[in-house]
């Protein structure tokens, strides 16, 4: 009896050994993305594909370019990417080409659907992990963007850093823009051509524009609007702001100035009418600090000197 005891004893004690060793080797995890959905992360991330520039702006700013095999097109522009990545058609991936790059994980973004189908489920099915992260329409959403990206890719510390030194920015502009008392109404325009395109309510834009202190003219519309010609210029604003383009040597700007009717408008008459950087006014990365500070300039130049 006392044998068989000793026996079962040393059984015992290599199966918690053999335990230990596998829990100890493998660190995969499931959790969920910025989607609901979940997924199983890697032991490493050697190798990463981004599908969208705002992501690809943060991983940079991680410091995991140099882990980066292909981005989307629009990221090629983002400082510190390498221009020789492949650049892939994210609205219509090819799964053969995004398998073949034996990627350890795809960052993909809420842009990357069109409808409830998903464009990597093949890709899934080969056993590659894709995170999804939706357009963020609050700077705390931005926050928990990169909070996600720093989590899964190994990088908390430069994340809190880089959440901590944008919470100091957006904390010192909101200081002053609490102190203002006549707010501006502001028209932001981000599109134009045969529509307008602009902005209300629950966008990470709206948000900034009160930030500093001032109105947008839309902010009881809902995210992102279509609006008329003369509901700008009934609305009145003090101030405008685009992020268009030039188009055909016309700036953004010199058009807005030259529509008719629009001489009328207190920002035209005032020559109150200011370009803003495109990229950093229509990603969420950290780098709509930057929009925020031309905005705030832009809007009380004496306030924010």
């Amino acid at each position: 009896m006392k044998k068989r005891s000793r026996i079962l004893s040393v059984v015992f004690a290599m199966m918690f050994s053999l335990a230990l060793f596998t829990g100890c080797g493998n660190t995969e995890k499931t959790m969920t993305d910025r989607e609901g959905n979940e997924f199983t992360l890697p032991n490493k991330i050697e190798k990463i594909i981004s599908t969208a520039p705002s992501n690809t702006e943060v991983l940079v700013e991680l410091g995991l370019s140099d882990k980066l095999v292909a981005i989307d097109k629009y990221s090629a522009d983002v400082e510190g990417v390498n221009t020789d990545l492949p650049q892939i058609d994210f609205r219509n991936p090819d799964a053969e080409t995004l398998i073949s790059l034996d990627p350890d994980i795809i960052i993909a973004s809420g842009h990357n659907k069109t409808g409830e189908e998903d464009p990597f489920q093949l890709v899934k099915e080969a056993g590659i992990p894709v995170v999804y992260i939706p357009s963020s329409y609050s700077i705390d959403g931005i926050y928990g963007d990169i909070e996600f990206i720093a989590d899964i890719t190994n990088t908390e510390k430069q994340g809190e850093e880089l959440i901590k030194n944008m919470k100091s920015e957006v904390e010192a502009i909101k200081a002053i823009g609490d102190t203002i008392t006549d707010k501006k109404k502001v028209y932001f325009e981000i599109g134009s051509g045969s529509s307008l395109y602009s902005f209300g309510k629950d966008t990470f834009l709206n948000e900034m524009i009160q930030i500093i202190g001032a109105e947008n003219i839309f902010a009881n519309e809902d995210s992102w609007i279509s609006p008329t010609p003369e509901s700008v210029i009934d609305a009145n604003p003090d101030v405008i702001l685009t992020n268009v383009p030039d188009t055909n040597g016309v700036s953004a700007v010199d058009d807005i100035k030259s529509r008719e009717g629009w001489d009328s408008i207190t920002a035209v008459k005032e020559g109150q009418v200011y370009s803003i950087d495109k990229n950093s006014s229509s990603r969420p990365s950290q780098n709509v600090i930057k929009a925020l500070k031309e905005m705030a300039k832009a809007i009380y130049p004496d306030e924010y000197k």
